[in-house]
Formats: C-alpha cells, sequence, structure tokens
C-alpha cells in the first residue's frame, strides 16, 4: 500500500452519462456492455442510487434521437429544450452536491457528425466554430453545470469560452476543463454508436491529435492554459499514459484528468469475457496506472459498477 503516491477513491471518479431528448428512454448500448442512454426521467432514479454509494460526479453527452433536430451548426447543443440543459437542471434540483461537466461538442447534433461549422469545402470554419461551441458552454454554465470541458477541438476554443463566462458573469463558478490532448484512434467506435456522432464524410485525423504526436500534445496543453483552461483532460488514457505524465508536469497546480474511453472499456469487457483476467483486476489496474501517471481525475464507465459493487468499499 505505501509504495503508491495515491489510490483511487470514489471522489476521484466521474461517470459519463448519455442523455437524450426522450425523456423516458433507457436504452442498452450494445458495444458498451452494461452502459444505457437515458431520458432524464429514468436517469434522475438512476442515479440516486449511485449518488448514495458515492458518486460525486457526472458528465453529461447529449444524444438529440428525435427526427430533424440535426443541421449544419448544431443549433440544439445550446438550446433551452436541448437535453443536456433540462438534465442540469433536473439534475441540480435532484442532488445539488452532484458536480455536474458537461462535454461541449456539436458532432452529436450536426447533420454532418463534424465538430464545428463548416466551409464549403468540407474544412472547419474555426471562427464561426468556436463562437458556436463558447455560446453552447454559456448555456451549460447559466443552465447550472459546474463544469464544461469542451471537446471539439477546434483551436480557440478555450479563449473563445473564457471570454464569454467572464462577459456573462459565471467564469468564477463554471471551472473549464479543456481536453487539450485529445487523440484521433480506432478506440471510439462504440461512443460514436451510443452518441450517434460518426462523421458522415472524413474523418477527425485533421483536427484531433495524431497518436504520434507528444510534441503536439504538449504544446496543445501549454495553450489551452495561456487561454485559461482551469484543468487539462487527456483522452484516451491507457494508450497515452506519457501524455497523462507530461500534462502534469506542464500544467502544474492544475486538476489533471483522463477519459478511459469506449474502447478501452469495450476491451477490457471483452478480454474478460474470454477469461484473460478478472474483469475487476483489470479494470483497477488500469485505473491505478493512470493515477500513477499522474491523473486525479478519472472519467470512466467503470464507475458505476465500482460503486454498485462495492469494489473501493473495503480501503
Amino acid at each position: 500500500m505505501w509504495q503508491a503516491e495515491r489510490q483511487l477513491t470514489k471522489s476521484m471518479l466521474v461517470y459519463p452519462v448519455f442523455i437524450t431528448d426522450n425523456p423516458d428512454e433507457e436504452t442498452p448500448i450494445v458495444s458498451l456492455p452494461g452502459q444505457k442512454r437515458w431520458g432524464v426521467n429514468k436517469l434522475v432514479e438512476h442515479l440516486r442510487t449511485l449518488v448514495k454509494r458515492g458518486l460525486t460526479a457526472v458528465i453529461l453527452f447529449g444524444v438529440p434521437v428525435a427526427e430533424g433536430v440535426k443541421d449544419e451548426t448544431g443549433s440544439k447543443a445550446s438550446a433551452a429544450d436541448g437535453p443536456v440543459v433540462i438534465t442540469i437542471k433536473a439534475l441540480k434540483s435532484e442532488f445539488p452536491g452532484l458536480f455536474i461537466m458537461t462535454d461541449v461538442c456539436l458532432c452529436e447534433y450536426t447533420s454532418h457528425g463534424h465538430c464545428g461549422v463548416l466551409n464549403k469545402d468540407g474544412t472547419l470554419n474555426q471562427e464561426l466554430s468556436c463562437e458556436r461551441i463558447a455560446q453552447t458552454a454559456l448555456e451549460y454554465a447559466l443552465a447550472g453545470a459546474d463544469s464544461v470541458a469542451p471537446s471539439d477541438m477546434n483551436d480557440g476554443r478555450v479563449l473563445a469560452i473564457k471570454r464569454k463566462l467572464i462577459e456573462h458573469g459565471v467564469a468564477h463558478k463554471t471551472m473549464l476543463i479543456s481536453y487539450a490532448a485529445k487523440f484521433s484512434g480506432c478506440l471510439y467506435g462504440p461512443f460514436r454508436e451510443a452518441a450517434g456522432s460518426a462523421p458522415s464524410f472524413g474523418d477527425r485525423k485533421c483536427y484531433q491529435l495524431p497518436v504520434g504526436g507528444r510534441g503536439l500534445a504538449r504544446r496543445a496543453i501549454e495553450r489551452d492554459i495561456r487561454e485559461g483552461a482551469d484543468g487539462i483532460m487527456v483522452k484516451p488514457a491507457s494508450w497515452f499514459m506519457d501524455i497523462i505524465s507530461d500534462a502534469k508536469d506542464i500544467a502544474r497546480g492544475l486538476p489533471i484528468s483522463c477519459y478511459q474511453v469506449s474502447g478501452e472499456y469495450a476491451m477490457i469487457h471483452a478480454a474478460a469475457e474470454k477469461g484473460v483476467f478478472d474483469l475487476k483486476a483489470a479494470a483497477l489496474e488500469s485505473i491505478d496506472g493512470m493515477i500513477r501517471a499522474g491523473a486525479g481525475v478519472i472519467l470512466t464507465y467503470f464507475t458505476e459498477q465500482i460503486l454498485l459493487e462495492g469494489w473501493l468499499d473495503g480501503q
């Protein structure tokens, strides 16, 4: 025990939640074992038990499922009747002490599935994209979100969000966590199925980091700190332990979080089902590696199982 500088605690866990615009939805996600898409009414009851078991934080991902809600600018992302805004208000009413993070992106809401507003040639319009992202973050903050976390990877979006929060008097109570080091790759498949956010053409390699881009990641972290980020996130986690360590070194004094993404979670489940290893042992060991690398906040789909099955209760 004493050989570890830090150990996993319940307060370090953030539970990722997919929230739809159907208030009574409860739909299993085939590629994410044990996970579901929730409507706000069902989610409140689901979280009640988890909060009693020690859940302290969630991150919300909006998944619009109604016909005709997606458009070229992702306008529904920041709408007052959108799934995230409605859910923030409901959760704050039911669980005042629950820390609510919100993923800020447009890909779930755009008709083309990309993370911003496009130019006519299909490339991202950085200026318009940053404005839309900033407005979306502001609406989440005004609804009561404790943290906004832009994952779109548009250059300049952290500064745009920070300015917007300051202009409207909510920067002091809204933590801005940047997905500064978000890498492209093969580990997002189950998430894109869950969120309905796969791009309709091309891919996201032009604005997410290349797998080998350690220097790019370091520069992105430094840039987002200068632009006003209050915390840094690395995503995915398991394949980028060196980047978590770099973030801890570069962003001294800021919270470092990492996201054990859908593919990482699904891989551990698949291997455990084949008898390669014990699910609980592998899940906890993988998280211990992230903590050892420097992360203090862990976004993982294992949060639900860890709490409900009491994996940490013997500490």
